[in-house]
Formats: structure tokens, sequence, C-alpha cells
């Protein structure tokens, strides 16, 4: 088994302009229905959760970085946040074939200026 772990930090204001810019462009390139719908339904502080979403992306790809090769192509939507029946955020990854992954656990937060997440592994 190996444990592998990412992390990332952004600014909301970078995913606010994105979207303020690009809109449904940039939403349907980066995520997924589910996280769209979620995001939407936060009102004013949508651009944090997109921030906190768009954070747990990159800190997949930079855990899962080296499983990344010419067999598999990885795109935005193959990692997806969603939250379980306790509202408690997790992650499914699509990308990877072979059931690879053992569990990864994340953690994410925000608050008015920055989202950060943390995402740790564990591979079979």
């Amino acid at each position: 088994m190996k444990i592998k772990c990412g992390v990332d930090i952004i600014e909301i204001s970078r995913i606010k302009e994105s979207i303020d810019n690009i809109g449904n462009s940039f939403l349907n390139r980066v995520y997924t229905k589910n996280e769209i719908e979620y995001c939407e339904s936060k009102g004013r502080s949508k651009y944090e959760h997109y921030a906190a979403r768009f954070a747990v992306k990159e800190a997949v790809f930079k855990a899962l970085s080296e499983m990344v090769d010419d067999k598999y192509s990885i795109t935005w939507k193959d990692i997806e946040t969603i939250n379980d029946e306790q509202g408690r955020p997790k992650v499914e990854v699509l990308f990877i074939q072979g059931n690879k992954i053992e569990n990864i656990d994340i953690s994410i937060s925000h608050c008015k200026e920055y989202a950060v997440a943390n995402v740790v592994v564990l591979l079979k």
C-alpha cells in the first residue's frame, strides 16, 4: 500500500473572475452537473464553494499525478466532490482504472478570500 497526499489553496476571486468572464463554458469544462447544482444552491457564497471544489480537484491531481500517464487521460470532471448523508464532503475519482484507490480522505475549508483542500489517498 502507498499513501499519497496533495494540497491546494486558491484565491476565491480567481474563480469568481473566471465564472463572471467565461461563464458556462468555464463551469461546464471544470465542474460536474452535481457540483454546479450544489454550488449554485449556496447563493452569495457560491464562489467559495466553487473555489473549494476547484482546490479539491487540484489536490487530487497532485496526489495521483504519478498514476497519470499515456494510458490514462484525466479531465477536471473526472474528479467530483459530493457530500455524504451527513453533509461531509467526499471525492469520487472517475479516471483511475482497475480500482487502485482503496480510500480517499479530503478536508476543505474556505474563508472570504481563500479556499483550501487537503487530500490523502490510500492506494492498494
